[in-house]
C-alpha cells in the first residue's frame, strides 16, 4: 500500500503522543514504557517481572485507553481453567424451532489487550492454553477454529518473590515472549511524586490517541524498516556466541547452560526496527540492536547452577557478549 510522507509523519508522531498519554498517570518508567509499545510496534508479546505496587495492572489498563482498543485482565490462580481464558460451548436452544445446538461463547483472551496477571500462579495445563494465541492468534476449541481480533497483544506479568505455589513457565513458552522487561522500583524524586499524585481527588484523563488499524499499519511498517546486512551478520555472530557449545567467549563458557535459538534473533532485528521507528528513523543502527539485546536475551539464556549460586545474571552475559563482538567497522 502506497503510504504519503506525511502521513508516515503522522503515524510516527503519534508514537511519542501515545507516551506522554500514558505518562500523564505513569510516573517516570520510560524505558519499560518504551519497550511495551516497541513490543506492540513489533507485534509481539511482553513478560513483565516487577514486585507487586510498582503499577504494573495500571501501566497496561493506561495503554489500553490511549490505544483505544479492547482491554481484559485475567487474574492467573492455581484453579484457573483453559476454558477460563479461551471460551467454552453452552447448550442453546432455538425458541422459534425448539431445537437445542451448542454455541462457543468465547473468553477473555478476545480483546486486542489482555493482561495475563500473576501468569506463574496457574497450572501448566492453562499456561500452555496461551500458547496457541500467542503464536498463531487463533484459539481452536471443539475442532473448530476461532481468529482472535488484531491486533492482539498480550502482557504478563509474574511476582519476583513469594514464589511458593508458583509454576514456573517452561523455557518453551518464555521463549513466545518478545521482550522480558523487569520493572524496578522508582526514583526518591518519582515515588514523591507518585505518592501525590495518587492521593489526591484530581484523577487525569487518558485519551485515545490510536486505533486499530493505524496500530496494524504500524507493525506493517516496522518490518519495512531498512537493516545493513553487516548488522544482521552482527545480530547473527551475538546471538551464536550466547551457545555454550559454538562460543568462543570465555564468560559464556563457563556460566551459560543454554544459549539463544534463531527466536532470539529475529526477536532482536524486528524491535530494533521498531526502536528505529519509534526514534523516528526508517534504519536501524547499532544502538537499536544494543539497546534491545537486554530484554530480548534476558529469558534466552538459561544460567547454569555456578552462575545462579553467585548471582551472576543474563543481563551480565549480555554485557560481555556486546563487548566482545567485533562491531561492523561502518557502526562503530
Amino acid at each position: 500500500m502506497e503510504r504519503s510522507e506525511s502521513n508516515l509523519k503522522i503515524l510516527i508522531d503519534k508514537i511519542s503522543s501515545l507516551k506522554s498519554e500514558i505518562q500523564k498517570v505513569i510516573v517516570g518508567q520510560d524505558v519499560i514504557i518504551e519497550e511495551m509499545l516497541i513490543a506492540l510496534m513489533a507485534g509481539g508479546h511482553c513478560l513483565l517481572e516487577g514486585v507487586p505496587g510498582l503499577a504494573k495492572t495500571l501501566m497496561v489498563k493506561t495503554m489500553s485507553q490511549a490505544l483505544d482498543l479492547s482491554f481484559r485482565r485475567i487474574q492467573f490462580t492455581p484453579d484457573l481453567m483453559p476454558t477460563d481464558i479461551v471460551g467454552t460451548e453452552i447448550l442453546e436452544e432455538d425458541h422459534v424451532t425448539g431445537k437445542r445446538f451448542f454455541k462457543f461463547n468465547k473468553g477473555p483472551l478476545f480483546a486486542n489487550i489482555v493482561l495475563a496477571d500473576e501468569v506463574n500462579r496457574t497450572p501448566p495445563k492453562t499456561q500452555s492454553a496461551l500458547l496457541e494465541a500467542m503464536q498463531e492468534f487463533e484459539v481452536t476449541y471443539g475442532g473448530q477454529t476461532y481468529p482472535l481480533d488484531r491486533p492482539f497483544f498480550i502482557l504478563a506479568t509474574q511476582n519476583p518473590i513469594e514464589q511458593a505455589g508458583t509454576y514456573p513457565l517452561p523455557e518453551a513458552q518464555l521463549d513466545r515472549f518478545l521482550l522480558y522487561i523487569k520493572i524496578g522500583y522508582p526514583t526518591a524524586q518519582e515515588e514523591a511524586q507518585i505518592l501525590s499524585s495518587t492521593t489526591g481527588s484530581k484523577k487525569a484523563v487518558i485519551n485515545p490517541i490510536i486505533g486499530a488499524e493505524e496500530i496494524k499499519e504500524l507493525q506493517a511498517i516496522t518490518r519495512e524498516i531498512s537493516i545493513s546486512d553487516d548488522l544482521i551478520t552482527y545480530v547473527s555472530e551475538l546471538i551464536r556466541a550466547t551457545r555454550p557449545d559454538t562460543t568462543t567467549v570465555n564468560f559464556v563458557k563457563e556460566w551459560v547452560r543454554w544459549g539463544a535459538g534463531p527466536r532470539a534473533g529475529q526477536a532482536l532485528i524486528l524491535t530494533a526496527k521498531a526502536r528505529a521507528l519509534f526514534k523516528g528513523r526508517y534504519a536501524v543502527i547499532m544502538e537499536d540492536l544494543q539497546t534491545m539485546a537486554y530484554p530480548v536475551l534476558r529469558h534466552r539464556v538459561l544460567m547454569n547452577f555456578k552462575a545462579e549460586a553467585e548471582n551472576v545474571s543474563a543481563d551480565k552475559v549480555t554485557d560481555e557478549l556486546i563487548k566482545a563482538i567485533s562491531k561492523p567497522k561502518a557502526n562503530i
